[in-house]
């Protein structure tokens, strides 16, 4: 068995600095994602969400990206799962996205709020119909009896509701308003690329800023 601790990987596609990097951290986002898609990396809209436990801890799950624009970053989700309920309670967030084939991450953190509910009906119709059946019938991070159970819910709902069910009240869309950006771009000799957007005010910013730049350590 290889050892773990023996695993490693120099890193030396690209670099990132201060001279070239966007002074728009949104447009520099939106350049680093339309790369990874160019690249057809797998899953490139992937990114690690994460909340707080009422007991203070973080929680962390892969979520998918559906929405970005000049007001944040935009996922989907059942309201009453456990994210929703931690949401709920303390609506702040950090996002990860790790796309390893071009040696980079880029972090996000912000507040959450709800988006419309016409942007969460707009997109809920937008998807296949067992995905919506399935918003109907998955009661989320809730226990459940069985594999079987879960499917007699799909089931039932599927022909309760029809070719054109409506999008569930407990169900739509989350956005996260960014207040921080880092960019991370690996190097070699683990002198990696760090840099940081910070809102100036504390508080969750648009395209417009206004942002402080800064060079982090790796």
């Amino acid at each position: 068995m290889t050892s773990l601790a023996d695993l490693r990987k120099d890193y030396s596609r690209a670099s990132l600095d201060e001279a070239t990097v966007q002074k728009d951290p949104f447009e520099q986002f939106r350049i680093w994602l339309d790369e990874a898609l160019k690249a057809q990396i797998p899953e490139p809209n992937a990114m690690v969400l994460s909340t707080v436990n009422p007991d203070g801890g973080p929680s962390s799950r892969v979520v998918l990206i559906k929405g970005f624009d000049a007001q944040g970053v935009v996922f989907y989700t059942n309201y009453e799962s456990s994210k929703g309920r931690q949401i709920a309670q303390n609506p702040r967030a950090s996002l990860l996205f790790f796309w390893p084939e071009l040696e980079r991450q880029v972090r996000i953190e912000g507040a959450l709020a709800k988006v419309a509910p016409q942007e969460s009906d707009d997109y809920f119709h937008s998807r296949p119909l067992e995905s919506r059946i399935g918003a109907w019938a998955s009661a989320q991070s809730q226990p459940i009896g069985s594999r079987e159970a879960l499917a007699a819910a799909f089931d039932h709902f599927r022909e309760q509701l029809g070719p054109q069910p409506a999008r569930p009240d407990h169900w739509g869309g989350y956005r996260l308003s960014p207040s921080r950006f880092e960019f991370w771009q690996g190097r070699p000799s683990r002198l990696h690329d760090r840099i940081e957007f910070h809102a100036q005010d504390g508080e969750a910013s648009t395209a417009q800023g206004p942002w402080q730049i800064r060079r982090l350590s790796p």
